[in-house]
């Protein structure tokens, strides 16, 4: 005769134990983080925390998950010498590895204000805070359907500990952002045209822009210009070799 096994309450915890860990190996902070203990996501779960992100998971009904970070990684993303940089790219990836701990996959992090996280994962949630040095700098906030239905997980995932978080080097300041994705982008220049000459384009046409022939091209980091090169074949693909790096007087 066959019999019902029951999960323990630490068998059940497993999926988001195992996503708040890998969320932990990835996300900027000054310290290593680990995966604390879940408990229950209230309304409150976003209290004494500076800024939020969540994402849609690809499963059925779109459910959200959330990451929330301390002010020491909004501070610095702000502070940035490359600009205000968007917490929801420093996130990203710690929201695609709870993802694909959760055995699935997410959408384009967004930012959102801390107040709102409750009703933006919606229902009942199990938070799991993000330690280091065992001081909170951030949690996972996960919906309790996702967890309940989250078989489908890569072998050995479901009974990660919470110390077997993968350990960052400490870091501070500018360190914690090293791992942030920018987009860089190459300008060769730029003009102004009315929208009826914009229409007007066809197949040939060709724009004359503000910058003379083998002038420097602006190489752009998040929209803000950094530094100006010139353009070179690297095999056969376009390159910048850098001869100048622009101050924020310069850039401004």
């Amino acid at each position: 005769m066959s019999t019902l096994t029951v999960p323990t309450a630490e068998q059940a915890l497993g999926p988001v134990t195992a996503a708040a860990a890998a969320a932990a190996g990835v996300l900027p902070a000054p310290t290593a983080l680990v995966a604390g203990t879940p408990a229950p996501g209230g309304p409150d779960a976003a209290a004494g925390f500076a800024g939020a992100v969540v994402a849609d998971l690809h499963l059925p009904g779109a459910p959200r998950i959330a990451v929330l970070v301390g002010a020491d990684l909004v501070d610095a993303l702000a502070a940035s010498p490359l600009g205000g940089l968007d917490l929801a790219a420093a996130t990203q990836p710690a929201l695609d590895a709870a993802a694909a701990a959760l055995g699935t996959g997410c959408g384009a992090a967004r930012e959102v204000a801390t107040e709102l996280v409750g009703s933006d994962v919606a229902g009942p949630a199990t938070a799991v805070p993000l330690l280091g040095g065992g001081v909170p700098c951030g949690a996972l906030l996960v919906p309790d359907a996702v967890i309940a239905t989250a078989g489908a997980l890569a072998p050995g995932v479901a009974s990660a500990a919470p110390e077997e978080a993968i350990a960052l080097p400490a870091s501070r300041g500018i360190e914690m952002l090293y791992g942030v994705d920018l987009e860089v982008a190459v300008e060769l220049g730029r003009t102004r045209m009315t929208v009826r000459e914009l229409l007007a384009l066809s197949p040939g046409d060709v724009l004359e822009l503000d910058r003379a022939a083998g002038g420097p091209a602006d190489l752009l980091v998040n929209g803000r210009l950094i530094a100006r090169g010139e353009v070179v074949i690297v095999d056969e693909d376009f390159g910048l070799r850098i001869t100048e790096i622009v101050d924020d007087s310069a850039a401004g």
